[in-house]
C-alpha cells in the first residue's frame, strides 16, 4: 500500500495511509501516515463499530487536509479498547496452528469480574 500510494503522490494524486506497523509505513517514506494502534488487517477500527470507523476515517481525512511537509505521521488518539489482542496475536499453538483468541466478551469469559 505504501509503494502505491508513492506512485499516486508522483502522479499529483494525495493520499493518506493509516497503518499499524509504523516502522515499515515510515520507511516506506509515504507523503502521510496516520499510525493507529490496531491489531493489523484492522486499520480503520474493530469490526461493527461504526462509530469508531467513523472516528478514524474522520482523522484520517483532517491528517490529508492539515499536513504540510512530506513524510508526516499521526498517531491517532484512539484505542482498540482492550490490550488482549496483544496476547495471541499472530500466536502458534502446540498444534502448529494459529491461536485463536476467544470471541466472548469479558463479561462471558470472566463471570465473577
Amino acid at each position: 500500500m505504501s509503494l502505491v500510494a508513492r506512485h499516486l503522490e508522483e502522479a499529483g494524486t494525495p493520499t493518506i495511509v493509516v497503518g499499524s506497523a509504523r516502522d515499515i509505513v515510515e520507511e516506506a517514506g509515504v507523503a502521510r501516515f496516520l499510525f493507529v494502534d490496531f491489531p493489523l488487517g484492522n486499520p480503520i477500527g474493530k469490526p461493527d463499530d461504526p462509530a469508531m470507523q467513523a472516528e478514524v476515517t474522520g482523522l484520517a481525512l483532517q491528517v490529508l487536509e492539515s499536513a504540510i511537509v512530506g513524510r508526516t505521521t499521526v498517531q491517532a488518539p484512539v484505542s482498540w479498547g482492550s490490550d488482549d489482542w496483544r496476547a495471541n496475536f499472530m500466536a502458534i499453538g502446540p498444534d502448529g496452528k494459529p491461536v485463536k483468541p476467544d470471541p466472548r466478551p469479558d463479561y462471558v469469559k470472566n463471570p465473577s469480574k
